[in-house]
């Protein structure tokens, strides 16, 4: 029989389109990836990512509030610290008094309902651009998830609402379940990197914050495949994400975001937590410089992405084009 069922009536036109698409993206389902600088009226743009910028805090105020006065409700925060400030414990991590509890603050003084995530990891604290402490040469766990909740408890301290460690130390998230309810933080939630992959993706991340693991005068790894994952792996992700949600995560992320749908849809189907995706800047480079040659539509293919990363599974995207897909869709 030739097909009583045809496909192409559903796509007749946009209005038709609309009726029965799918998926939808609004500013909300964004997060906004932010690094913060020392000084006042600093505004620094990072070379291997067009159109982000590391700013000061008064910068960073200002920012948030048109973030959320475009509909977006939720920055992950990073700060770029002082060379002097670095040494092998991270102890600058918790300073109350630091450059990411200031900013905290100050972001939950200005726009109280702005959900601030700060990034929970040593490694832009550390001499050695690793995301712990360095005992016989290698990441030490277990002394580095002392460190991370202490500097947890100091983030909640500081106001705020998620905290969310991303150094694949093992353990890490029942500890800063424990630490921060013992500290009397119940209400501060854990969004933990769950399934994050060493990948070659975080290049112009690293340099935003002089991250990279870094040569030294002792032994250290070379590179972090000690602690992130082995992108060849499926099943150890959602293993992961399990283990995350059976220590107390109220969320799990998946990073890097595009090259990886299939481990979201996989963890999205296994957790019963919200799942959110890092897009991360690697694949933000990518499309900034292949459109700046002409050789790909920007607008295009930054919301085919992102509408493929909602349709896999995300709840959350955390992009470097939060602001301007908002824009985009406020139009």
């Amino acid at each position: 029989m030739f097909p009583l069922q045809r496909g192409r009536r559903l796509r007749v036109n946009e209005s038709i389109r609309s009726l029965v698409r799918e998926t939808s993206l609004s500013p909300s389902d964004f997060m906004f990836p932010m690094f913060i600088a020392e000084g006042e009226n600093v505004k620094v743009e990072i070379p291997s990512m067009p159109g982000i910028f590391r700013r000061s805090i008064d910068l960073t105020v200002e920012e948030v509030k048109e973030l959320f006065d475009l509909g977006i409700r939720a920055v992950n925060i990073y700060v770029k610290v002082s060379e002097d400030l670095k040494d092998n414990t991270g102890k600058e991590a918790w300073n109350a008094n630091g450059l990411m509890q200031q900013a905290i603050r100050a972001i939950k003084a200005a726009c109280p309902e702005m959900i601030v995530m700060p990034d929970v990891a040593l490694d832009p604290y550390s001499i050695y651009g690793h995301d712990g402490i360095i005992k016989n040469g290698d990441v030490e766990n277990d002394s580095t998830v002392d460190a991370l909740v202490k500097m947890a408890i100091s983030h909640a301290e500081a106001g705020a609402d998620f905290v969310a460690p991303s150094d694949m130390m093992d353990g890490r998230v029942l500890r800063l379940r424990e630490g921060l309810d013992a500290a009397g933080f119940q209400n501060v939630g854990i969004m933990s990197y769950s399934a994050k992959y060493a990948s070659a993706f975080y290049g112009p991340f690293r340099d935003a914050l002089d991250s990279a693991p870094k040569e030294a005068d002792v032994v250290v790894p070379k590179d972090k495949k000690t602690y992130q994952m082995d992108y060849a792996n499926r099943i150890e992700a959602i293993k992961e994400a399990l283990s995350d949600v059976e220590e107390g995560a109220d969320m799990v992320m998946v990073k890097p975001g595009i090259a990886y749908l299939d481990i979201v849809r996989e963890i999205k189907n296994t957790v019963h937590v919200p799942v959110t995706v890092y897009q991360v800047s690697g694949e933000y480079a990518m499309i900034k410089a292949a459109s700046e040659r002409g050789w790909l539509d920007h607008d295009k293919i930054m919301m085919e992405q992102l509408m493929c990363i909602k349709r896999s599974g995300a709840n959350l995207i955390s992009t470097y084009f939060a602001k301007e897909a908002a824009v985009l869709l406020k139009k």
